[in-house]
């Protein structure tokens, strides 16, 4: 008996058995690009296999260098680049695991200037222009496809996903918007997917019937000139008829102003569109997207809406999520809150990818976690991210740990962090930190703010206090309608119609969408689509409809002293989803500001160096987000020679709550004591 059992259900392909319907989805790190990282993309995973994924897809290979997403970035054209990912399957094989590379050529995505695509259309995030491919070149590029299955077949991986989602290469010649060509591979819906059907026939001639072919199928473009519903599934019964093994979902593309990953993005929301399009098919159809839990999988599964479920995050946050599953410990599982912060992000800006809850990710042959050689007595002081960290990385590997927290809960800044609208997924980290106190033995003090006494006895300390709010130096700061953003959202103290919020950095920004938004947010699907224009893809081509977001039940202003675009500092795959935000709630927001004071008749404002241009917001309340001070009382009472004290977290360095910084400490401090 399991609590999951269509998750757990394994799925006979004919010529292999998955051994359950969880698919690890692709998921660039970095450490594809070069082969000097195979050994580290190897042990990455490894693990994954270990905990007991059914089938694991690796990230994106360009099958050439003009589908390269970067220069010299990840490819596979040569029989010397495929002996060496040998190492890759075969630590793979040797966990009972199954591994398929995904083929990725990136069109006019590619951030190269030789690119190529359907047409000479520069794409909105690329500046450079692709250049539009002869027949022949088109002809050329499926040669590259096909040569590039059969190196992975000799690499000694179990099948190839082709990628024709997302606004690559592939979907750049299936969708009107971006194929303008006349001849055999354009006009037409069925020439448009001419090129798509033509290289997955002919990777199913090359390769043979035993070796798994998933074709990522874009069923929802979320773009305007994106493709028809009859479009979609003509595809899709085409590619199956090609020779396709199965049908993965693939949802907007990179240009879309629709948020497609982000923690604001409920669970599961676009498994209803896999449903729609999984008649039409016999074979096995993929759902994903924000899906992190195995109730939440299940119930997909259940409703009959997909085959398998592809997720890809989650598995750098846990790599054991599938053997928790099957072993009833969904409660210990590290779940994926859809950050961005180390994984994607990291990506953008060519650095290797990682996870701000599991450090580990991608990290896992130098972040060793190995028993300790000699048990110390260690004290933690602070439960927040940074010391949650600490105390449980420490406990797990052997030590006997104590962890003593001044408020009657765990979760220091993460505690309000899931008060904010889109952010309710960081609860989830809350509630795994909590389980791993009780599994791992740690001995936790709620509700005691630890002294210099506390601590004596102790063989180690480690100040994990976090932070508080910073206070500015503003005439009449002490005044009634001034709040802090903790006195806000923790605490739940009243807010006026019209409010001024001091501070435009994340913390700033997140507080604007609390006020905004009419309730406690819930992440409703169908309020969430309302708000970005997400409609029936069977109606809507590309599933792109009107936004009607809700009105804001208060007048906010957001203000900064910088002059510079507000939320510049916001990360790169989720700053532009807080700024339509803000813009859909009509939140006004004043850039290059001086606090010249705040009294009954509200705040005083000048602008630029020369304190011009006053202004008075007659406001009922100023909330205060200007940046955190480091909590550090204890550290100089600490200072007792011989017994070491490390500062991590916001207690080290107050910078706009940087829990990706703060728990990546933490766990590297454990691991070395």
């Amino acid at each position: 008996m399991t609590a999951y059992p269509n998750l757990l259900e394994p799925l006979d392909l004919g010529h292999v058995v998955l051994p359950n319907r969880v698919i690890m989805g692709s998921m660039h790190t970095g450490l594809e690009d070069r082969l000097s990282d195979l050994p580290k993309l190897a042990a990455y995973f490894a693990e994954r296999a270990r905990g007991g994924v059914g089938l694991i897809v690796t990230g994106g290979y360009a099958p050439n260098r003009a589908g390269w997403l970067t220069p010299f970035g990840s490819i596979l054209n040569s029989r010397r680049q495929a002996r060496k990912h040998r190492k890759l399957t075969d630590a793979v094989h040797e966990e009972g695991g199954r591994i398929a590379l995904q083929i990725l050529h990136a069109g006019r995505y590619s951030y190269q200037p030789f690119s190529v695509s359907a047409s000479a259309l520069k794409a909105p995030i690329n500046p450079f222009k692709p250049r539009a491919l002869s027949d022949r070149g088109v002809r050329k590029q499926i040669d590259a496809y096909v040569d590039c299955a059969a190196l992975a077949q000799e690499a000694g991986y179990d099948g190839v996903e082709i990628m024709g989602s997302e606004g690559y290469f592939i979907n750049q010649f299936l969708a009107e918007r971006t194929n303008k060509r006349t001849d055999r591979w354009g006009g037409s819906a069925e020439n448009r997917r001419r090129l798509a059907v033509n290289i997955v026939r002919r990777t199913r001639e090359k390769v043979g019937p035993n070796f798994i072919i998933i074709y990522r199928l874009s069923m929802a473009d979320l773009v305007e000139g994106g493709q028809s519903w009859d479009e979609v599934v003509a595809l899709g019964k085409e590619i199956e008829a090609a020779g396709a093994s199965i049908i993965n979902t693939g949802i907007g593309w990179h240009e879309a102003r629709v948020p497609t990953i982000v923690t604001s993005v409920p669970r599961a929301a676009f498994t209803s569109v896999t449903a729609a399009f999984k008649p039409h098919v016999s074979i096995p159809v993929v759902t994903s997207n924000r899906i992190n839990l195995p109730q939440v999988a299940e119930e997909v599964l259940a409703r009959g809406d997909a085959d398998l479920i592809s997720m890809a995050r989650p598995f750098l946050a846990d790599p054991d999520w599938v053997r928790k599953a099957t072993d009833d410990r969904a409660d210990e599982i590290n779940v994926c809150i859809a950050c961005n912060q180390a994984c994607l992000d990291h990506v953008f800006a060519k650095k290797k990818a990682s996870c701000m809850v599991n450090p580990r990710a991608a990290r896992e042959t130098e972040l060793l976690l190995l028993p300790t050689r000699k048990v110390k007595h260690l004290a933690v002081v602070g439960a927040g991210p940074a010391g949650l960290a600490a105390a449980v990385t420490a406990a797990e590997r052997g030590h006997r740990v104590e962890l003593f927290e001044a408020d009657e809960e765990i979760g220091g800044q993460f505690g309000i962090a899931r008060r904010i609208p889109g952010k309710e997924e960081f609860a989830e980290t809350i509630r795994y930190y909590r389980r791993r106190l009780e599994i791992t033995g740690v001995k936790v003090n709620l509700g005691h703010r630890a002294t210099a006494e506390d601590l004596a006895g102790f063989d180690e300390i480690i100040l994990a206090t976090g932070v508080v709010p910073r206070v500015p130096s503003i005439p009449g700061i002490d005044h009634p309608k001034v709040l802090s953003y903790a006195e806000v959202v923790r605490d739940g103290k009243p807010v006026g119609a019209t409010v001024a919020v001091i501070g435009a950095g994340g913390i700033g920004v997140d507080v604007s969408e609390f006020l905004t938004t009419v309730e406690s947010p819930t992440l409703d699907l169908e309020a969430w689509k309302a708000e970005w224009g997400v409609a029936d893809p069977t109606v809507a081509a590309g599933g792109l409809g009107v936004p009607a977001p809700e009105a804001s039940p208060r007048q906010v202003y957001l203000l900064q002293r910088k002059p510079g675009r507000i939320g510049a500092g916001l990360g790169k795959t989720t700053g532009w989803v807080h700024r339509a935000a803000l813009k859909n709630k009509k939140v006004e927001q004043l850039r290059g500001v001086n606090y010249e004071r705040i009294d009954d008749e509200g705040l005083h404002l000048t602008f630029g160096p020369q304190h011009e241009k006053p202004r008075t917001l007659a406001v009922d309340t100023i909330v205060i987000c200007a940046g955190q001070e480091s909590v550090r009382d204890l550290a100089d009472a600490l200072t007792t020679p011989g017994r070491p004290v490390h500062i991590i977290g916001g207690a080290d360095v107050a910078a706009e709550l940087d829990a990706k910084r703060a728990i990546d400490q933490a766990t590297r401090l454990a691991l070395t004591l």
